[in-house]
């Protein structure tokens, strides 16, 4: 930003001159006008009243051209957990472009504009995320890094507090502890901004407080979970103390510490810092009785313990650090999905401990994630958490569902190939995958939409994306001559023998247009629904594509998912359950088209959506090529209510 304190009012009309040349480039030159806009915009933001003045002029700005051919042209793609460090970063072009998107959502949220892609609901849970994301600014707390910020803390407070007296503050706690219950339901691997909420949160309460009441005791529960899960730590005492405190109790004592922090962390999906240093103490307990209890092991989790000790030992001593807590969840639910009985397993996770990481690869791990633990260690406990939570899997801000979900698949499905992929790609920085017998090298391959590899991702994925995303696009450039969707030849031969190698897509690839809609529907109840395919379960999760709409039912693109099965919900209708990859299952897709991530009969990490709603936004899946003839014909009144529903939304323009 700047230290200038000019009039607002003078760099207001600086900034509608700006503006107006802006409206008037071509397409190909507003890149060039977008600069002169920016420097105006972050003058004027250093003024009192500068702010209020960058609102009333969000839209226009948007309209002229601003945020085109930026991340910011697609509001609904953008990252909350982002706002604050753009706004308080250095790149002062960057800091006057998210505060005027902000400004953008504000505007909308407030029902003061409208905008072809951004839902003013969807406006209004972005911002009020964005305050829970930064409390301490919006209370103006003094710390290091607000300080360190300077002018730059301070035109992000006056901008959060704008939002806030825009939009409300009153229910702000309670949207967060709901947003934040309702994302941990889901189980994802990465949860720092989930443990940032609940930090910021936990300091909000401490410095402000807050009346009684469900709201309150709901942050309260959250709180603890983190800082203080047990009696013993329920003070938030510190790590020394609490060793000391260790040392002086009985056997009785101990076992309640360690399944009071174990039902904690299955009862919220996270792991408090003070789990971690009980479970690394009760290792040098005598005889170790502490540590399934501390875990918190079913009986499928207790017997993978009493055949796998000395593995699973040596595995929460290299992957269980206060820089990496999740992975004592992830090894929980590792040895109660009792992959370790599949005989491959045991040695491959034996090999990871001792992968040997190419330099390029542990510089990469080491810029994700930081110094406070090695690459290694990093990376040993992202292929836990991902075994443990294969649904958890997410494709952070990168246009990569198509590999999140390969990863997600083979954790589930899989996981000795991943682990195999896996150590092809850290040791030598190359993943050898077969298409149609044709070997493909990624280090062959220029880079694929992920570039040279996300950072806003497990460690699993900031490794595997890259080569993953090569080796995807390139098996598309060798079928790119056939005719029909490339996905028929592509998922098979990605994903593995399992995924049906027939195919129906809803759409003709060519003309864009519906290609024989009512059969397409016909044949997927034919194929997945339990009344006309001889009630016969889905048995590996397969790959599909869905028609993606937002909450007006506008079409934004087509997106990969994987379907999990299909069964009764508790209402008795018939559900799809299925895993998208985009970091948040439970969705809004308009016209009464709402995911849920629980309450009907969800897993962790799954998304469900009725069966006729659910088709009504497919336009791929795979199908066995040999199966019997369908035992029940499918009405034509259930196909005209899923093509109702389909033409209202993403298929209106493609009849």
């Amino acid at each position: 930003m700047t230290n200038e304190t000019g009039d607002a009012e003078r760099l207001s009309g600086t900034l509608d001159v700006a503006t107006e040349r802006l409206e008037q480039a071509r397409a190909f030159s507003k890149r060039r006008h977008q600069g002169p806009v920016l420097d105006v915009v972050g003058r004027l933001l250093g003024t009192p009243g500068g702010v209020e003045a960058l609102y009333d002029r969000a839209i226009r700005l948007d309209r002229a051209g601003l945020f085109s051919g930026s991340d910011w042209d697609v509001p609904t793609a953008l990252l909350p957990q982002l706002s604050g460090k753009t706004l308080e970063g250095t790149n002062r072009a960057l800091a006057a472009m998210e505060a005027t998107s902000l400004m953008r959502f504000l505007a909308v949220a407030t029902g003061e504009a409208q905008h072809p892609s951004l839902p003013q609901d969807h406006a209004r849970h972005f911002l009020t995320q964005v305050l829970a994301l930064n409390l301490p600014r919006f209370f103006e707390f003094s710390d290091e890094a607000s300080r360190a910020a300077g002018e730059r803390a301070t035109i992000s407070s006056r901008i959060l507090r704008l939002i806030a007296k825009r939009i409300g503050l009153r229910d702000v706690l309670g949207v967060m502890v709901a947003e934040i219950w309702r994302i941990l339901e889901q189980r994802p691997v990465q949860m720092g901004p989930v443990k940032d909420m609940v930090t910021q949160m936990a300091v909000a309460l401490n410095r402000q407080g807050s009346e009684p009441g469900a709201e309150r005791l709901g942050a309260e529960r959250l709180v603890s979970a983190l800082f203080g899960p047990t009696a013993e730590t329920l003070d938030d005492p510190g790590l020394s103390a609490y060793f000391e405190r260790l040392e002086h109790m009985d056997e009785a004592g101990l076992a309640r510490e360690a399944t009071g922090f174990a039902r904690s962390m299955h009862d919220t999906g996270l792991v408090s810092d003070y789990h971690v240093g009980f479970l690394l103490w009760a290792l040098d307990y005598p005889d170790r009785p502490l540590v399934p209890d501390a875990l918190g092991l079913g009986s499928t989790g207790l017997d993978c313990w009493r055949h796998f000790r000395g593995l699973v030992e040596e595995l929460i001593r290299a992957a269980v650090t206060p820089a990496t807590p999740q992975a004592l969840y992830g090894m929980a639910m590792l040895l109660d999905r009792g992959v370790l009985h599949s005989s491959p397993l045991a040695p491959a996770l034996r090999r990871a401990l001792t992968i040997d990481l190419a330099p390029a690869v542990r510089e990469r791990l080491a810029l994700g994630f930081g110094p406070q633990a090695r690459p290694s260690t990093y990376l040993l406990s992202g292929i836990i958490e991902v075994l443990g939570l294969p649904l958890g899997v997410g494709q952070g801000a990168n246009p990569t569902c198509q590999s999140a979900r390969a990863i997600s698949m083979w954790a589930l499905n899989d996981p000795d190939y991943l682990l195999h992929l896996i150590v092809q790609a850290a040791e030598a920085e190359t993943i050898v995958m077969q298409f149609e017998g044709t070997p493909i090298s990624s280090a062959e391959l220029p880079a694929g939409l992920a570039g040279f590899g996300p950072i806003d991702a497990d460690p699993v994925s900031v490794l595997l994306v890259p080569h993953l995303d090569r080796i995807y696009a390139e098996m598309g450039r060798m079928c790119a001559t056939r005719g029909g969707d490339p996905h028929r030849w592509i998922n098979p031969e990605f994903h593995g023998w399992w995924v049906a190698r027939d195919c129906a897509v809803a759409v003709d690839v060519e003309t864009g247009k519906l290609d024989d809609y009512d059969r397409f529907v016909a044949r997927f109840h034919e194929s997945y629904h339990p009344r006309h395919n001889g009630n016969r379960p889905l048995i590996h999760p397969q790959p599909a594509g869905i028609a993606f709409t937002d909450a007006t039912g506008t079409f934004i693109g087509w997106h990969a998912i994987t379907i999990l099965r299909v069964a009764t919900g508790r209402k008795g209708e018939t559900r799809v359950y299925f895993y998208n990859p985009n970091n948040d299952s439970g969705q809004d897709w308009g016209h009464g088209v709402t995911v849920t991530t629980g309450g009907n009969g969800e897993r962790h990490g799954e998304g469900s959506l009725e069966f006729e709603k659910f088709l009504s936004r497919l336009y791929l899946f795979h199908d066995q090529p040999h199966r019997p003839e369908r035992l029940t014909d499918v009405d034509v009144e259930t196909i005209a209510r899923v093509r109702s529903l389909a033409v209202q939304s993403w298929a209106g323009n493609r009849v």
